[in-house]
């Protein structure tokens, strides 16, 4: 009798513990050239972006953000791989035409997470091959997208009725409206009847704005309607249109009742467009960091970054620890319970810890590290260890050195006060560098920053 109350325990304990949490569902929201302190949050005091504002609010916002390169199509590959960029093999922008793309060889983010059962899906920006909607090249749907739609680069002839969209390889002609609502409509139209609703999801959206060509909506450039110069204006415009298209998304999972179980990241692929002396439409605010797009300075690679999760990550937190782009990977596949591959360098970590206040650092195989060889100001590389970041030529002739818990805008080098930290981080640059270059390919050896030229087959798997 005592052996059969014992297991009639036993049986209830066991039926009555709690179901194990079904993975959450990822969405990945990458704005493009969009500045460190473009965003209200952020700190600017005229841009309006209430959506993202609020977003900063219900999640943690991360005020050490960086992207994993200080343009484009870098720090795109190093999301979907967790790899450097000279790792990976797409060293620089991709002009059209290029034979520079993320090869198959390349372990991709939607295709492990299919592994784990999500459906996936792409809307808006690729810019991860020259030979876009090519089968010279790996599209999107190669690299582990159920559903895609995408432009190569920049939508075009402009963010107004753009008419260089492809989706699922098939071209879709002009699209009425604005780039960034017309790429959050694709996503939640897949949301809401494109997916199979008995799986997690993975969902990157890629917006154009505030990339050139800007064109914003005329209720978006509203706000702005007293500054006199028309281009700010449109600037400006561009980053509320890009923070309504966000809005619109966050209100889809609400009304879809995804909210609850769907991890949301929002960052930026690099700093703002523009020379120091503001022209143009390319007036985005660095936040007063040093640089700008390109640059190895924080201006070129800090960017804005937020996580939401509701129930894991606390609402209205911040946190100062230095998180890279190549994060997202293992950070990920981390919460959908996969494993990271092990046959190959990661050089991201799994910050999931750090965005919930468990843990004050990231745990990595590598430093931070970023490569640029068409950066200007002869620092194509830098490496950050703590508090403290080294810039260097890739010839290593010139070299910088800055604390940037007591000077992040990089005003005081201070390579000849600490003179055995800079040797010390010198010499670990110039190993690590060597290494990543002895594992990617040498497309960066034989093309000029912006592409074309002779490929191996080597380099091309």
């Amino acid at each position: 009798m005592k052996r059969f109350i014992s297991s009639m325990m036993l049986f209830l304990s066991f039926s009555m513990a709690p179901a194990a949490e079904p993975p959450p569902n990822i969405i990945l929201f990458l704005a493009d050239d969009l500045g460190y302190g473009d965003l209200g949050c952020y700190g600017n005091e005229i841009i309006q972006t209430p959506n993202l504002d609020a977003f900063a609010k219900e999640g943690v916002k991360l005020t050490q953000c960086y992207s994993a390169s200080a343009v484009c199509s870098p720090s795109r590959s190093a999301l979907l791989t967790g790899r450097t960029p000279h790792r990976n093999g797409v060293y620089t922008w991709i002009q059209a035409g290029s034979e520079v793309h993320l090869r198959t060889s390349e372990l991709v983010l939607p295709k492990l997470l299919k592994e784990k059962g999500y459906e996936t899906c792409h809307s808006g920006k690729w810019h991860l091959n020259g030979k876009f909607n090519d089968p010279a090249q790996p599209q999107p749907g190669d690299h582990g997208y159920d559903h895609w739609m995408a432009t190569q680069n920049n939508a075009g002839p402009s963010h107004k009725n753009p008419n260089n969209f492809v989706r699922n390889g098939k071209p879709v002609g002009q699209l009425e409206g604005y780039s960034a609502p017309l790429v959050v409509g694709e996503a939640i139209k897949w949301l809401d009847s494109g997916r199979d609703k008995t799986k997690p999801f993975f969902l990157a959206v890629w917006a154009h704005e505030p990339h050139l060509p800007i064109e914003s909506d005329p209720v978006f450039q509203k706000p702005y309607e007293k500054i006199e110069e028309a281009d700010v204006r449109q600037h400006h415009g561009n980053v509320t249109q890009l923070d309504h298209a966000f809005g619109k998304l966050m209100k889809a999972l609400d009304s879809q009742k995804l909210t609850d179980n769907t991890f949301v990241f929002f960052t930026a692929d690099n700093g703002p467009e523009g020379p120091e002396v503001l022209k143009g439409r390319n007036r985005g605010s660095s936040g007063g960091l040093r640089g700008r797009k390109r640059a190895m300075y924080e201006g070129g690679i800090r960017v804005a970054g937020m996580a939401r999760w509701p129930g894991h990550i606390k609402p209205g937190s911040t946190s100062d620890v230095p998180v890279i782009g190549s994060d997202f990977f293992p950070t990920a596949l981390g919460l959908a319970g996969r494993k990271l591959p092990d046959d190959r360098t990661i050089d991201g970590g799994d910050v999931l810890p750090v965005l919930t206040g468990k843990a004050d650092s990231v745990k990595r195989q590598t430093p931070l590290y970023w490569r640029l060889n068409m950066a200007p100001n002869n620092l194509h590389m830098a490496m950050r260890q703590g508090d403290w970041k080294i810039l260097a030529a890739q010839d290593f002739s010139k070299l910088e050195l800055y604390n940037l818990k007591t000077d992040p805008k990089e005003t005081t080098d201070l390579k000849d006060k600490e003179k055995d930290r800079f040797e010390k981080m010198k010499k670990e640059l110039e190993t690590l560098n060597a290494s990543i270059e002895r594992e990617g390919p040498d497309w960066w050896k034989r093309l000029s920053p912006n592409g074309g030229g002779p490929i191996t087959k080597k380099d091309k798997k």
